[in-house]
């Protein structure tokens, strides 16, 4: 996904960038000039198709596409006319193609110095990479792949069921390794979704919270081990991934990490949410002081938001 993924980046800010720059930076800093100081919120943003991290992640990108009926080549049994084969980043029909031809996702490509972190909440993704591996996994799963000195993978979305819609959902997640790591021998570890973390809180109204705990720890839950030589292997350094859905009224207090941590989220699917009394609407990024504990309440609709935290890394990116 590295190269084709960051020239498609590359291609759209060029071509739109103009457009919509103005607008964001006025958005967010008229939000950062109405918070209090003293407000645990440092900056809040709209998000797009990729959305904006900070050290030690690279990247993340949100995939939400509503694929039809599949064919007997696991392809859209519908009509491919006018979209860009090869180069299809432009949802139609309320799905993209991306680089596939065929069947939608990403043919082989290279990765090198980083890791990939791929979350796949709906639907289903063949992996199969230049060490001869080859699986399938979707529906929940976690691949953590630690690129190393370099690997080439390809990554597809098979459409199987030719009787219903084949809709997938994933977060593809990049994480920087430092220095001394950018070289080691590639890895990969699979997170099977029922041997992922799942936290069941209730609010005091009783309304339900879930805290899927795939890197780091919530409390006295520990999720699963990192590759050995990935930043988030080293509990020191406060790696953590967690997706954390609330029912409509629930709330949730995350606690606090180390000065020095990065700590972003993501609300991706809801409408509404307030966080120590500032309400923010669907889609948008808040960065937030890592020192304070925060209240998250849903306070219109079912909330979900993914969160990346880490002690920045600081070093060269090499990708």
């Amino acid at each position: 996904m590295g190269f084709h993924r960051r020239n498609f980046i590359t291609r759209l800010s060029l071509g739109v960038g103009a457009l919509f720059t103005s607008p964001l930076q006025n958005f967010a800093a008229k939000v950062k000039k109405e918070m209090d100081k003293n407000n645990p919120i440092l900056q809040i943003q709209p998000m797009g198709f990729q959305w904006e991290t900070s050290d030690p992640f690279l990247f993340c990108v949100h995939h939400e596409d509503d694929f039809p009926k599949g064919n007997a080549v696991m392809g859209p049994a519908t009509s491919l006319s006018g979209r860009s084969l090869g180069d299809d980043f432009i949802v139609k029909d309320g799905f993209r193609m991306y680089h596939g031809r065929q069947v939608p996702g990403f043919p082989g490509h290279p990765h090198r110095g980083f890791e990939t972190v791929t979350v796949v909440r709906k639907g289903l993704v063949d992996h199969a990479d230049s060490l001869g591996a080859a699986g399938r996994y979707g529906n929940g799963d976690v691949q953590w792949m630690t690129a190393g000195k370099g690997v080439q993978h390809s990554e597809m979305f098979p459409l199987l069921s030719q009787e219903k819609e084949n809709p997938l959902e994933l977060f593809q997640i990049w994480l920087n390794l430092p220095a001394k790591n950018k070289m080691v021998d590639p890895h990969f570890k699979m997170f099977w979704s029922e041997k992922i973390p799942n936290v069941l809180l209730k609010s005091n109204n009783g309304k339900t919270v879930k805290v899927e705990v795939i890197a780091g720890n919530f409390g006295k839950h520990i999720a699963l081990q990192a590759p050995p030589n990935s930043w988030a292997s080293n509990t020191a350094n406060e790696a953590a991934i967690w997706i954390i859905r609330l029912e409509e009224g629930a709330s949730i207090t995350l606690p606090s990490a180390s000065k020095e941590t990065n700590r972003n989220l993501y609300f991706y699917e809801g409408e509404s949410l307030d966080i120590d009394g500032v309400q923010i609407g669907n889609y948008k990024s808040i960065k937030v002081m890592p020192t304070v504990p925060i209240e998250i309440k849903a306070t219109k609709g079912n909330a979900s938001i993914l969160l990346l935290q880490g002690k920045p890394i600081g070093e060269q990116v090499m990708q």
